[in-house]
């Protein structure tokens, strides 16, 4: 089984929570029993993430090896130059290493998404941008820290694909089965 879930901000990509008091997990979604997230998003990120019963297919989605596209949505505070658009598309240097190239595309208008709870914050003297993002490596906070590293601080990452499955109007928090013939590749 391979399931499609729409992450809301705040949650995290485990089941379980043994801080106190105890954060939102995955556990309060209905999900189907005896799937598992196939990778993560952290806290503060949102969108796709795809959770299975299928240990060899969890592994084709999140080995580094596969090469797997991941495709984020991300909220910069800044506007883009094509220096700093150029550099993510190179790869930048990060404290544990170069990234590979990634595609960077700067955004004309905002994407339409749902409302975040809480809101972004906005700050009217600074502007902000919409970039899409494909990276195919998937280090901890790796988008946040691409970004961060060309002088664009993320303030809203949502991932809306990995390989040949996308977020396709999945309300956050809700989820949908995908058939497992989808191409991963």
């Amino acid at each position: 089984m391979l399931v499609a879930f729409n992450k809301p901000h705040g949650v995290l990509c485990q089941f379980t929570d043994r801080s106190a008091p105890p954060r939102p997990t995955l556990a309060g979604f209905g999900l189907p029993a005896a799937v598992y997230p196939a990778g993560r998003l952290d806290h503060d990120s949102e969108g796709l993430l795809l959770l299975t019963d299928d240990g060899a297919l969890a592994h084709r989605i999140t080995d580094p090896r596969h090469k797997l596209a991941k495709t984020y949505l991300v909220q910069v505070e800044g506007a883009p130059s094509p220096a700093q658009l150029d550099a993510l598309r190179t790869g930048v240097t990060l404290n544990d290493g170069p990234t590979r190239p990634a595609r960077a595309r700067l955004l004309d208008t905002p994407p339409a998404l749902w409302p975040r709870d809480p809101p972004v914050r906005v700050r009217k003297t600074v502007p902000d941008a919409w970039l899409e993002l494909e990276i195919r490596e998937g280090r901890n906070r790796q988008v946040r820290r691409m970004t961060a590293a060309v002088g664009l601080p993320t303030l809203r990452l949502v991932r809306i694909a990995i390989g040949g499955c996308a977020l396709d109007g999945i309300a956050p928090g809700a989820w949908r089965e995908i058939p497992m013939a989808t191409p991963f590749g």
